[in-house]
């Protein structure tokens, strides 16, 4: 194993551990929509005696849900593709959890900036190939 490649894995684990601090940042912030589930599920309940209350409420609660399940899911593809990076395993699955932490900025859009960049690396790439 010559410098390159120790290099090159002191990289991917650095990665790995970013990707599992955005893990965790992201499952903090998928309970941002918990008031609204909250809300609407008052409003559903009939706290609220608006006009069109119900359907608001359930409109404001499967919106929540689906925030929150959307934002759960991000978060474990996060970890798994930290442990993945760290193990050298599932190149395709690593590059794709990269382009998709684009769209959670600011942390994530650097990181996968980051994570891309590593992975296009030849020397990367045949890594992740002698252990598969």
């Amino acid at each position: 194993m010559g410098p390159e490649m120790s290099q090159e894995t002191e990289h991917l684990k650095l990665l790995s551990i970013f990707h599992y601090i955005v893990g965790g940042v992201a499952i903090a912030f998928s309970f941002f929509p918990v008031f609204h589930l909250l809300f609407g599920l008052a409003m559903v309940a009939g706290y609220l005696e608006e006009p069109g209350s119900l359907i608001m409420g359930w409109v404001m609660v499967i919106f929540a849900v689906g925030l929150i399940v959307l934002g759960w899911l991000y978060a474990l593809g996060m970890i798994l593709a930290g442990r993945f990076l760290r193990r050298h395993r599932n190149y395709i699955y690593c590059l794709v959890m990269a382009c998709l932490s684009l769209f959670f900025t600011p942390i994530g859009t650097v990181l996968g900036i980051f994570t891309l960049v590593v992975l296009a690396q030849a020397s990367v790439r045949e890594m992740f190939q002698q252990t598969s």
